[in-house]
C-alpha cells in the first residue's frame, strides 16, 4: 500500500492560510470516527482502519473512495500534530461558538462585506497568520515603550562591602532631555494626541473580507504628533549626558553581585517608564581578611612557647581588637572561632571571625637558647615519638 507524504514545515506554512476553509468546514474527529478525547494511538488506529479501506489501490476508479481517503488523510496529519491539533481544537471552538459563519467559497459564507481583523486570529494561530502579513504580535508598535536596562561598575573596598555603604556614581547615557524633561516638545508647547489614528499608533486597512492594521504614518506607529520639536532633543525626549546619582549598597554585598536601582535606567519612549540600572560590585581585597561566604578568616602567628604554655592574645577585627584565648598545647593549624564578628547577611545577622593559629618556629638562636631548647628535650622529650602513627 502506497503512502502519502508532505513536508512538515510546508505544511505548517501553507496551513496557515488553507486551514481557514478546511479547519472551519470539516470536522475531522468526524471523519476519522473518533471522539475528542482519544489519544495519539486511538487516532492512528483509526487512521490505519479507514486508510485500508479507502486507499485508491483498494478500490480503482472509485472517486467518492479517492476523496474520503483524502479527508482521512487530512484529518490524520492535523490530529497527529500536538501543535496542530490544538490549534485545530482552537479554531472548532470559535465555529461552535458562531465565531465563524464560515469563508468565502465555504458552505457557510460571509454574506457581502462581513470582515475577520486578521490580527484578532494571531493569538489563535499562534502567531503564524499575523507574521505572514507582517503586522503579527512581535511587529507591532505600541505608542509607548520601556527604557533599556542599563549597566554600571562600582569598585568598593573591602570593608564598605562588609559594612555597606550609600555612594554617588556618574553614568555617561540616554537621560530624560534636561530641557523639555522627556516630552520631546519645545517648551512652552506641548505634545497632541494623532488625529489619524487617535493615540492608537495603528491605523485599518480594508483588504477584501479582511481587516489589517498597520503602523500610522502620520505619528510614525508612536500615537502622538510633536508640533515643535525640542531644540535640544530634536523631539526624541532624551538626550546624552552624565547623570550622578546615590547608590546604596547593602551590607555583605559580595564581590560580583549585581544590585538593581528601579527606574534608573534609560529612559522610556513617548511615555514609556524608564529602565532599570543595574549596578556591578567589584570588591577590593583586605590585607588581613579573606570572607568565606558570611564569615571571615585571619591568620593569626604564636610563638612555639605560646603554644606549648597557653596564652591569651589580641586579635584583630573589622571593629577592633578582641582577645582570644589560646589553650595550652595548641597545634600549628587550629581554628578558633569568635562568633558575631563576621560578615552581616540579610537577615540581619553576622557571620563569625575564623582565627588560625600558625605557631612560628624561630630560624636564628644563640647558643645559650640552643642548650636551653637541648636540655629541654633530654628532660621532657626522653621517649616521645611524634611519629609513632607513621610506623616509623
Amino acid at each position: 500500500m502506497g503512502t502519502r507524504c508532505t513536508d512538515e514545515s510546508s505544511v505548517r506554512h501553507s496551513s496557515q492560510w488553507i486551514m481557514n476553509r478546511d479547519w472551519v468546514d470539516k470536522d475531522f474527529y468526524d471523519v476519522l470516527g473518533i471522539d475528542k478525547t482519544a489519544d495519539v494511538k486511538e487516532i492512528k488506529r483509526a487512521y490505519r482502519k479507514l486508510a485500508r479501506q479507502y486507499h485508491p489501490d483498494a478500490n480503482p476508479g472509485n472517486k467518492e473512495a479517492e476523496e474520503k481517503f483524502k479527508d482521512v488523510s487530512e484529518a490524520y496529519a492535523t490530529l497527529s500534530s500536538e501543535e496542530q491539533r490544538k490549534e485545530y481544537d482552537d479554531v472548532r471552538r470559535m465555529v461552535d461558538s458562531g465565531g465563524f459563519r464560515g469563508f468565502p467559497g465555504g458552505s457557510g459564507g460571509f454574506g457581502g462585506d462581513q470582515n475577520i481583523r486578521v490580527e484578532d486570529l494571531t493569538n489563535l494561530f499562534g502567531g503564524g497568520l499575523g507574521d505572514l502579513f507582517g503586522f503579527g504580535g512581535g511587529g507591532r508598535q505600541s505608542g509607548s515603550q520601556r527604557g533599556a536596562d542599563t549597566s554600571a561598575d562600582l569598585h568598593l573596598s573591602f570593608e564598605d562591602a562588609v559594612r555597606g555603604i550609600t555612594t554617588t556614581i556618574s553614568l555617561k547615557g540616554e537621560a530624560p532631555c534636561s530641557t523639555c524633561r522627556g516630552s520631546g516638545a519645545e517648551p512652552g508647547t506641548s505634545v497632541t494626541i494623532c488625529p489619524t489614528c487617535g493615540g492608537s499608533g495603528m491605523v485599518a486597512q480594508s483588504q477584501g473580507f479582511f481587516s489589517m492594521t498597520r503602523p500610522c504614518s502620520t505619528c510614525g506607529g508612536t500615537g502622538r504628533v510633536i508640533t515643535t520639536p525640542c531644540h535640544t532633543c530634536r523631539g526624541s525626549g532624551t538626550e546624552v549626558r552624565t547623570r550622578s546619582m546615590k547608590v546604596k549598597i547593602p551590607a555583605g554585598v559580595k564581590n560580583g553581585a549585581v544590585v538593581r536601582l528601579k527606574g534608573k535606567g534609560a529612559p522610556g519612549r513617548n511615555g514609556g517608564p524608564p529602565g532599570d540600572l543595574l549596578v556591578k560590585a567589584h570588591v577590593g581585597r583586605h590585607e588581613l581578611f579573606r570572607r568565606s561566604g558570611d564569615n571571615l578568616t585571619i591568620k593569626v602567628p604564636i610563638t612555639f612557647t605560646e603554644a606549648a604554655l597557653g596564652t591569651e592574645i589580641q586579635v584583630p577585627t573589622l571593629d577592633g581588637p578582641v582577645r582570644l584565648k589560646i589553650p595550652s598545647g595548641t597545634r600549628s593549624g587550629r581554628t578558633f572561632r569568635v562568633r558575631g564578628r563576621g560578615v552581616p547577611n540579610a537577615k540581619g545577622r553576622a557571620g563569625d571571625l575564623m582565627v588560625t593559629a600558625e605557631v612560628v618556629v624561630p630560624t636564628k638562636l644563640s647558643k645559650d637558647a640552643k642548650k636551653l631548647l637541648q636540655q629541654f628535650a633530654d628532660e621532657y622529650e626522653a621517649g616521645l615519638n611524634p611519629r609513632e602513627n607513621l610506623g616509623v
